[in-house]
């Protein structure tokens, strides 16, 4: 339960307490009076001096967590899977290695100057396990990702697209997927309750199909060691056909969420990736008819994952974008190769089809892997159609 808040503006934040000493007196009697256990900073502190110095001012019954130990913490109660298990111990190790020094502070280094005590002793030992065992989760990880990368390569030889959803944590990515797919995947209304990249096939009215990735949600100030240890997951996107990136535009902060997702898929390096910007949750807007109008001016989607609104007009700019990045190609299939000519109908947009003596010839745009499987019927690349 959360008993109050308070903000304090600085030019600089203090070296050794982060906030000022009058902030810090004035937290220290709402701590006494209120009984606080918790007290949380929406920002990193640095885990030499100011975290110690911090909760040592506020009495040692009270614990102090920054922001990057707080999506630590909820990132470990959302773990449901080997793989996010692993990730997300890696990224606390990681964190908790400059911090083992506090837990050692009443072990006072020995006087006399040259030898360590008791508590230096400790917090070498500590920080030696700790080292051991982020490189064998390390090693793990990369077990992990060479796996996947062998996922994808088979997943290369059926040239089916995948499009990924993108977004800002509790965006509703796995709420879209489910109302497309008819997937059952856990969609609460709560941070980060997808760590693990989850694919189905959509198939369109059209009769095309896609393969829709739903991947962990971003934040803003998304911690370094998070986004390094879900790597592995996130390359998922880079593997891309298309870039979905939703967007809760019923959010009072929808835009400051928006550029939090550029910056993390700047990070990962990304940009080439087609993307489709589609704003959720529009039945949820102060005002649906002007964000509408707003939306189309900018040639952006608006849907509601939860009732389904929109949904048509999201799958027509998928098949538009995903038509931008086909291949022309005009082919003779042979009767006998029915499959090929049933993935070009799946997987293409057929502009025509003609049925002749010993085979069919057919013009479409296919995905450039299905492009070249067709090079030895004779086919060759078409003018734009």
């Amino acid at each position: 339960m959360v008993l109050g808040s308070t903000y304090q503006k600085l030019s600089n934040p203090n070296p050794r307490t982060y906030i000022g000493s009058g902030k810090v007196a004035e937290i220290r009697s709402a701590v006494q009076a209120l009984d606080i256990e918790t007290i949380i900073f929406d920002d990193e502190l640095s885990a030499g001096t100011q975290l110690r110095n911090l909760e040592k001012s506020f009495g040692g019954g009270v614990r102090v967590c920054d922001r990057t130990s707080l999506i630590l913490d909820i990132f470990n109660q959302r773990a449901a899977t080997h793989e996010a298990a692993l990730q997300v111990t890696l990224a606390q190790m990681e964190y908790q290695l400059p911090r083992l020094t506090k837990l050692w502070t009443h072990l006072e280094r020995q006087s006399g100057g040259q030898v360590k005590g008791m508590g230096e002793k400790r917090i070498e030992v500590d920080k030696r396990i700790l080292r051991t065992q982020v490189s064998t989760l390390r090693k793990e990880l990369e077990s992990v990702r060479k796996h996947r990368k062998l996922y994808r390569n088979r997943r290369r030889s059926v040239p089916i697209p995948v499009v990924s959803l993108v977004g800002y944590t509790n965006a509703r990515k796995s709420t879209l997927l489910n109302r497309l797919t008819g997937a059952d995947l856990l969609a609460e209304d709560k941070l980060f309750a997808t760590l693990d990249p989850t694919t189905r096939r959509v198939l369109m009215k059209s009769g095309t199909e896609f393969l829709l990735t739903d991947t962990v949600g971003f934040i803003q100030k998304l911690p370094t060691m998070l986004v390094a240890a879900f790597r592995a997951t996130l390359e998922e996107i880079s593997e891309s056909s298309i870039i979905v990136h939703l967007v809760d535009i019923s959010h009072p902060l929808a835009q400051q969420q928006i550029s939090a997702v550029d910056k993390v898929l700047k990070e990962l390096d990304i940009d080439s990736v087609p993307k489709l910007v589609v704003w959720n949750k529009i039945d949820n807007a102060d005002n649906p008819l002007r964000v509408k109008e707003e939306a189309e001016k900018q040639g952006i989607i608006c849907i509601s994952a939860m009732n389904g609104d929109g949904l048509e007009e999201f799958c027509n700019a998928i098949q538009a974008k995903l038509k931008d990045s086909l291949v022309p190609i005009e082919a003779f299939v042979p009767y006998d190769k029915g499959d090929l000519l049933n993935d070009i109908h799946k997987l293409g947009m057929v502009e025509k089809t003609e049925y002749m003596e010993n085979d069919t010839l057919i013009k479409a745009h296919v995905p450039l892997p299905l492009a070249r499987l067709l090079t030895p019927l004779r086919q060759h690349v078409a003018a734009p159609l």
